[in-house]
C-alpha cells in the first residue's frame, strides 16, 4: 500500500483525527512529509481539515476512481485488489488487462476507466461508459483450471457483484444467466469473460465488469430506458462509486478464492436462489440456432442445464437467453 493510501485509511479509521505525529510514526516519515502529502491529496479533490487539537481529518471525498482511494478502502485481499490502476480514458479495460497479462503481470490486478470509447458486451455488443457515471473494470486471472470449467468464474462474479450491491444499496438484485445483474427487470451491470487458453489449461481469464452507478433516465438512449438502469435510479440518491468498488472488490475476491478452492457448489447454490432464469422458459439462441426448454439447473462446471422441449437435458455454454413471458 502507498503512503497516500495508508493516510487516507489511517484517516478514515479516526474520524475524530489523527496528529501528524501519530501519522509521521505510523509511516516512518517526517511530519514535513506527511504534510507533503496531505497537499498533494487535497489537490486531487480531498477536503482534509488541519486542526490544532485534533490533527487531520477527512471531511469530503472527490468524485472519482483514484487508485490510492481504492486500495486504502478495500484493505488487504487474498488475490484481487492488490495492484490496482485507474485510467481516465481508454478503449476498453479487457484491451488493457490483456496486454497486462502478455506482459507477465501476476494474477490479482484491477483496471478501472472513468470512461471507455469501444466498451463492449457479449455478442460484440456496445457498454456505453460515459465519464464519472459507473464502474468500468477488468480482472486479471491465473487460475490452475481447465478452460471447459471458466463459466465457474462468470458465475462467482455474478454472484459477488448481486451480493456487493445488496451489502452497499440495500437493492435486491437478481441475476439472469449467464451474466445479467437486473433490477425490477431491467439490467444494472454486465460481465464480458474473456481467456486465452490451451486445450487443458487455460492462461489467462479476464472478468470485464460493467455497472452503471449514478446515471439518470436522460442518460440512457430512449431505445434502453426501458431495458437499462442505474443504481441511482433504483435507490433514489447518489451513490458512492469509489466505496462501491472497493464492496464489490472485497466480494469478488472472496467468490474467486471459494472457486480456487473447490468449494463452487456453494456458490452455485446461491446463484441459483437469486436467479430469475431458473425453473423458466427460456429461448437460447446460439448463431442460427434456437433452443427452447426449461432452464433447470446449473452442472458442476456453471454451464446452465436445459430440460428441451423434446424433454432431452441439454448443457448451455453460451449463446443469448431470452426469458419466455
Amino acid at each position: 500500500m502507498t503512503t497516500d493510501a495508508k493516510i487516507l485509511s489511517a484517516l478514515r479509521q479516526n474520524p475524530g483525527g489523527v496528529s501528524g505525529a501519530e501519522l509521521a510514526g505510523q509511516l516512518g516519515i517526517s511530519r514535513a512529509a506527511v504534510w507533503s502529502r496531505i497537499e498533494e491529496l487535497r489537490k486531487v479533490g480531498f477536503e482534509i481539515e488541519a486542526d490544532p487539537h485534533f490533527g487531520y481529518r477527512l471531511r469530503g471525498e472527490p468524485d472519482a476512481l483514484l487508485a490510492d482511494d481504492l486500495l486504502a478502502r478495500l484493505g488487504k485481499t487474498k488475490v484481487i485488489g492488490r495492484d490496482i490502476r485507474v485510467f481516465g480514458q481508454t478503449t476498453s479495460t479487457n484491451d488493457v488487462v490483456e496486454k497486462l497479462a502478455r506482459d507477465g503481470v501476476p494474477e490479482g490486478v484491477v483496471v478501472f476507466a472513468e470512461s471507455q470509447t469501444r466498451g463492449r458486451g457479449r455478442l460484440g455488443r456496445k457498454w456505453m461508459s460515459p465519464p464519472r457515471k459507473g464502474l468500468w473494470f477488468s480482472l486479471l486471472l491465473r487460475p490452475a483450471m481447465r478452460p471447459q470449467q471458466t463459466t465457474q468464474l462468470t458465475v462467482a462474479s455474478a454472484t459477488a457483484l448481486r451480493r456487493a450491491i445488496l451489502i452497499h444499496t440495500n437493492l435486491n438484485a437478481e441475476i439472469k444467466w449467464p451474466n445479467d445483474i437486473l433490477i425490477a427487470g431491467r439490467k444494472v451491470a454486465g460481465i464480458l469473460t474473456e481467456l486465452s487458453a490451451e486445450l487443458d489449461r487455460v492462461r489467462h481469464v479476464i472478468p470485464g465488469i460493467g455497472i452503471d452507478v449514478n446515471q439518470d433516465p436522460s442518460d440512457f438512449p430512449p431505445e434502453l430506458r426501458k431495458l437499462a438502469t442505474s443504481l441511482r435510479i433504483e435507490a433514489g440518491d447518489k451513490v458512492s462509486r469509489a466505496a462501491l468498488a472497493a464492496d464489490v472488490l472485497r466480494e469478488l475476491d472472496r467468490e474467486y478464492s471459494r472457486v480456487c478452492a473447490g468449494n463452487f457448489s456453494e456458490i452455485s447454490e446461491e446463484w441459483v436462489e437469486h436467479c430469475e432464469t431458473i425453473g423458466r422458459d427460456v429461448t437460447v439462441q446460439i448463431g442460427d440456432r434456437k433452443i427452447r426448454g426449461r432452464a433447470e439447473s446449473l452442472d458442476d462446471e456453471g454451464a446452465l442445464v436445459l430440460r428441451t422441449e423434446h424433454g432431452r437435458l441439454q448443457r448451455i455454454t453460451g449463446g443469448d437467453v431470452s426469458v419466455e413471458k
